[in-house]
């Protein structure tokens, strides 16, 4: 790309940006109050709270598909509309959550978002503290820590009937080549199949968050969510951060590619028991892979 061409984007990007960010500097301030209320007014505040999340993560998606022409093509099953569910998904980049709030926004689903986000977060002023006052689960990994975390935030969700996308990266982290290599070689020790184009999949998190969410009985489905890339005719690349943001005609002109495959399986007919979840997850996994090397033939011929 000429100099020049790359200076006017990221003026263009910062134009666009800078309001967004202004506003959520003001959200983030919102929400931090929120928390300070929550203790006596949890309902009304997961209501107010989802108001302002929406707020925020519609502008961004706006700009992101409308601005900057992200073109979303979307495959699978048709998702009920304000259903909760828990929704697991394979992690490439950041353009990741664009695609699922892209399902969510077609779902009436989107303010009522909540990922699982670092725990480390918590401490950050203003940003930290709103998601916290969200009633994001906050974690680190080790399960057995994070109990109390867990319990926290699925009580809302539980005895409160608050409607949710209780959303997590089954993988724990961003797909790169070099990672796949490393779980190549674990799965061979430990006998695991590999996914094509997909790390193995974590099962704690996914057993514990089913094994709660069971006793929710607005919570009906699971939703395996599938993400595909392409870029100039290389397979699962995708832009990052910046260029989601700066780059116009990201589609069209940029040939980026963005897909997101849908399934949805009633939660009522997963397995019980924590080992046959785990089984259950890891096939998903499989057939993940196998529907991502379709993409990318599909892709090839295109």
């Amino acid at each position: 790309m000429p100099k020049s061409l790359s200076i006017i984007h990221n003026v263009r990007g910062a134009a666009i940006v800078a309001p967004w960010l202004a506003y959520l500097g003001v959200a983030d301030l919102a929400l931090s109050l929120l928390l300070l209320v929550k203790l006596f007014a949890p309902d009304l505040v997961y209501k107010l709270s989802s108001y302002i999340a929406f707020s925020v993560w519609k502008w961004i998606q706006v700009i992101f598909e409308k601005f900057n022409g992200a073109e979303i093509t979307i495959s699978g099953d048709v998702l009920p509309k304000g259903g909760s569910a828990i929704v697991i998904a394979n992690h490439v980049s950041w353009a990741d959550f664009y695609m699922i709030q892209a399902l969510a926004l077609r779902s009436d689903m989107l303010g009522r978002c909540r990922w699982f986000a670092k725990i480390q977060l918590r401490m950050v002023p203003f940003l930290g503290w709103g998601l916290w006052a969200m009633g994001m689960p906050m974690v680190s990994r080790n399960w057995m820590k994070d109990q109390r975390e867990l319990d926290r935030v699925f009580k809302g969700i539980v005895r409160r009937k608050w409607p949710t996308w209780l959303i997590s990266f089954s993988e724990a982290t961003r797909f790169t080549p070099k990672k796949h290599e490393e779980a190549k070689v674990w799965c061979m020790q430990n006998d695991r199949p590999l996914p094509k184009h997909l790390l193995y999949p974590r099962t704690k998190g996914f057993i514990t968050t089913v094994q709660h969410l069971r006793k929710a009985p607005h919570v009906k489905a699971v939703y395996d969510l599938t993400i595909a890339y392409q870029h100039q005719g290389k397979f699962h690349v995708a832009p990052d951060m910046w260029q989601t943001l700066k780059l116009p005609s990201i589609s069209a002109a940029c040939g980026y590619k963005f897909h997101i495959h849908a399934r949805r399986f009633p939660l009522d007919e997963l397995p019980q028991t924590d080992e046959e979840l785990a089984k259950w997850l890891e096939q998903r996994w499989v057939e993940k892979g196998e529907w991502l090397d379709g993409k990318k033939a599909e892709w090839s011929t295109s």
